[in-house]
């Protein structure tokens, strides 16, 4: 499948592409039809580089930003995904949606040691089950959206209803 000067190809036979949470799942057959992968330069992973020089639009380019819940002496965190050029609401309708107390973007390596993915490459494929997954409706406006390969040299094309039919999913706006 072609997007911009990108080929991507069935997940499935390039598991090698992504991080092991998600080649966890595509092993469970949870992702054989609609997500697609590509291998590209890990220096070209951050949206704004990505898509200009892979030429991919970024009304699909999409983020996926981890965030740190707190109420009393409960912590938990969630994922966000949002289109490259919004901005998250993590103070505001974010907060109110996981009833918290306070929030605020997860600290890198928190992030990185919960996901077992790499920075700037992080997904909601793979994620611990238990956690919220906010998709801004923007995200499902598009038959598809790039994300990250849990990796910075891999994007994952994926078809936008399998987003929505992640576990603790919740479609909403979450934008500023």
């Amino acid at each position: 499948m072609q997007i911009g000067t990108l080929t991507f190809s069935s997940i499935s036979g390039h598991i090698d592409l992504v991080a092991n949470p998600i080649q966890r799942e595509v092993s469970k057959d949870k992702f054989n039809d609609g997500v697609y992968v590509v291998a590209i330069n890990p220096e070209l992973s951050d949206t704004a580089s990505f898509c200009e020089t892979y030429n991919v639009p970024r009304k699909i380019a999409t983020n996926c930003i981890i965030v740190e819940a707190k109420r009393a002496d409960r912590v938990w965190y969630a994922a966000c995904l949002i289109l490259a050029d919004d901005m998250i609401d993590v103070n505001g309708k974010v907060r109110k949606q996981l009833d918290a107390r306070k929030t605020s973007f997860a600290p890198q390596e928190m992030a990185l040691a919960l996901t077992h993915m790499e920075y700037g490459g992080i997904t909601p494929l793979g994620l611990p089950e238990e956690w919220p997954i906010l998709i801004d409706e923007k995200v499902l406006t598009n038959k598809q959206a790039v994300v990250g390969g849990g990796v910075r040299a891999s994007k994952i094309l994926v078809d936008t209803k399998i987003l929505a039919s992640l576990n603790n999913a919740t479609v909403m706006d979450i934008t500023k």
